[in-house]
């Protein structure tokens, strides 16, 4: 066993200087952009007051034109600060804003999309009051222009809940060589969500949300469950979050909910009141970042399950955090400085008022008292590139290029197990010249006691996008994600599991238990050019194959998993709520009580990269993605 632990170590850090070493490195990969991959606008040909232009301008720099499939209109991919370049250091004098009505598109500014869709959008939304953009601005007139900023302030917008996309546009100011004025143009989200998810005899759950509340970015959301097995058979939660209060960027958010998933099997007998504040990293620029949380949970027996089958608790959570990143007055400065660093410190504490009898005093990961004191440091170079056809249906979207490596230590106590903790997270970004994206990570992390190693793990693996393939009347890409996971001397963390991102999708069971893990998912997406009532049409097939081991649940059961399926993906871009999905999958290989066939209708499903730069510190999850940092 030490031998294996040294052969594991040793390929770890081999794994990690090579990464390392790409990460110090330039990316020679990512092809050069300028008059023959972009249209190129000349400043003579705009006006500042013609809006038309203006949007015209905005147009050039998302087509492309070529022979190369990248450079077929409507397939983009441009590094997201080259268009501001030209301009560095040029004093902003105006800053204006404006908004495309439902009407309109980024891909396409000269038609128009009109029909009674488009009008009932237009009637019934609240359009975004100028103050809230201006709120979510990171640039002032008098301030010079810094590209990374402006291409940073741009993604920060398409981040926002009620934006569906956003450009910041660079003008020449008429007579003023050093002077430019700055056009902001957005186009909103329809604000008003409803989503319906679960109908089935005996049971309704559905959810109504304004995520633009009155248009002054605050968002309110109401789901009502009704089942008729449950005591009491309705319940309800509300969520209200105003975001970046008082242009601070903090956004502030408390929910109450009496039909909150539980910690067992995600039934809902919860009830759950949660207050949070959260500023991001919104901006390579920006100095700090940090949250804080606090939250009370209960269960009640609403399923009247026997006592056995009861797992009755009580917790609250406390969990704060703040990070600091450094030098970034350097930065501006020195240009040649492009890497980031960032520390952080984290606290945070699970109390147990009251836990379930089937606990005991085992150790139990998510039933037990835990407490921790972690702290981080980040080393990040991070852009961004410009894309589509990855996640959404051809809007903008922002993928990240470059590398994110976090060191994290600190003391964590679970139950009556008090020892120090270490863990690493690496992550590698590449765009490729022919449009491909892929990620390449590694997540490693162990604790210390009693002269040994404890839950040492490690999660590694490779994820990415070919570049778009055009046919006639659509489009193609290629998604896959291989990863192999690792758990030596587990102690208190829970065991590998296939019911997760890194194992078998929709596979809704977790008896599948071992202590190592290899996965490969496949995906073939389309996007047909056509539109039903304004929603564009997705169809994919894919192929999941897992092997876990040992199976510690039955170690007679065989040991591969697989899932074959496919469906339909549905989105309108102009409406707030995600993609909808059909989906239909077979699984040869069950476990009791799991059939082999699986199909469901899911709406508001969230496709969509973060692009957050750092994350609050943690000890490295081998069986979640919880910031969604991976492809």
């Amino acid at each position: 066993m030490r031998n294996f632990q040294l052969g594991l170590i040793t390929i770890f850090l081999l794994l990690l200087v090579f990464l390392c070493n790409r990460c110090a490195a330039q990316n020679d990969s990512i092809p050069p952009l300028g008059k023959d991959s972009v249209h190129a606008i000349s400043a003579d040909s705009v006006h500042p007051v013609n809006k038309n232009n203006i949007f015209n301008y905005a147009l050039g720099f998302i087509r492309k034109n070529g022979p190369d499939t990248l450079n077929q209109e409507g397939v983009l991919i441009a590094k997201s600060e080259n268009i501001y370049k030209q301009y560095e250091g040029k004093i902003i004098r105006n800053i204006v804003i404006s908004q495309f009505r439902f009407e309109k598109t980024f891909n396409d500014t000269v038609n128009t999309i009109k029909y009674f869709g488009t009008r009932i959008l237009n009637s019934l939304h609240n359009t975004t009051k100028e103050w809230v953009l201006e709120n979510s601005l990171f640039i002032k007139p008098g301030e010079p222009v810094i590209p990374s900023v402006l291409a940073d302030n741009e993604r920060y917008l398409r981040t926002l809940d009620y934006i569906q996309d956003a450009r910041i546009i660079v003008q020449p100011k008429t007579g003023s060589p050093d002077s430019v004025d700055v056009y902001v143009i957005t186009k909103d989200l329809f604000s008003i969500n409803g989503q319906l998810q679960n109908l089935s005899p005996g049971i309704f759950k559905g959810t109504i949300e304004d995520a633009n509340l009155f248009g002054i970015g605050q968002k309110l959301s109401l789901t009502y469950l009704w089942e008729k097995k449950r005591d009491p058979e309705s319940g309800y939660s509300i969520t209200y979050t105003k975001e970046n209060v008082a242009h601070s960027f903090i956004d502030a958010s408390v929910m109450y909910s009496t039909i909150n998933p539980d910690l067992r099997n995600n039934s809902n007998d919860e009830k759950a009141f949660v207050f949070s504040l959260q500023r991001n990293l919104i901006s390579q620029y920006t100095h700090v970042a940090g949250g804080f949380e606090w939250g009370d949970f209960q269960t009640y027996n609403n399923y009247n399950r026997p006592e056995h089958d009861f797992y009755n608790y009580h917790y609250q959570l406390f969990d704060t955090w703040m990070g600091y990143n450094l030098g970034v007055k350097n930065y501006i400065t020195d240009k040649s400085n492009s890497k980031r660093t960032f520390v952080a410190l984290r606290y945070y504490k699970t109390n147990f008022i009251e836990e379930p009898n089937q606990v005991g005093n085992k150790l139990f990961f998510r039933f037990n008292d835990k407490e921790a004191i972690l702290g981080q440091i980040t080393f990040f170079k991070q852009d961004y590139y410009k894309a589509n056809y990855i996640y959404g249906f051809g809007i903008t979207e922002d993928i990240p290029v470059g590398y994110n490596i976090s060191f994290t230590g600190g003391w964590y106590e679970q139950s009556y197990l008090s020892r120090p903790y270490a863990g690493v997270d690496v992550n590698r970004y590449v765009v490729y010249n022919k449009g491909n994206i892929v990620q390449y990570f590694i997540r490693a992390g162990s604790f210390y006691n009693h002269g040994q190693f404890q839950d040492a793990g490690v999660l590694a693996g490779i994820a990415g996008y070919s570049g778009v393939m055009t046919l006639k009347n659509f489009k193609l890409r290629e998604y896959f994600k291989l990863s192999y996971g690792n758990i030596l001397n587990r102690t208190g963390l829970e065991p590998l599991e296939i019911n997760n991102p890194f194992g078998i999708r929709n596979f809704n069971r977790d008896s599948v238990m071992g202590n190592q893990r290899i996965s490969l998912q496949t995906e073939t997406i389309s996007y047909i050019n056509y539109r039903i009532f304004g929603f564009k049409l997705s169809p994919f097939l894919f192929g999941d194959v897992s092997r876990i081991t040992p199976n510690l649940d039955d170690p007679y059961r065989p040991s591969w998993f697989y899932g074959l399926g496919g469906g339909l993906r549905v989105k309108n871009e102009n409406l707030v709520f995600n993609t909808i999905e059909l989906r239909g999958a077979y699984f040869p290989n069950t476990v009791y009580g799991m059939k082999h066939f699986y199909g469901e209708i899911e709406v508001n499903i969230q496709f969509r990269f973060n692009s957050n730069y750092v994350t609050k510190p943690e000890i490295i999850q081998f069986n979640s993605d919880v910031h969604n940092n991976i492809f």
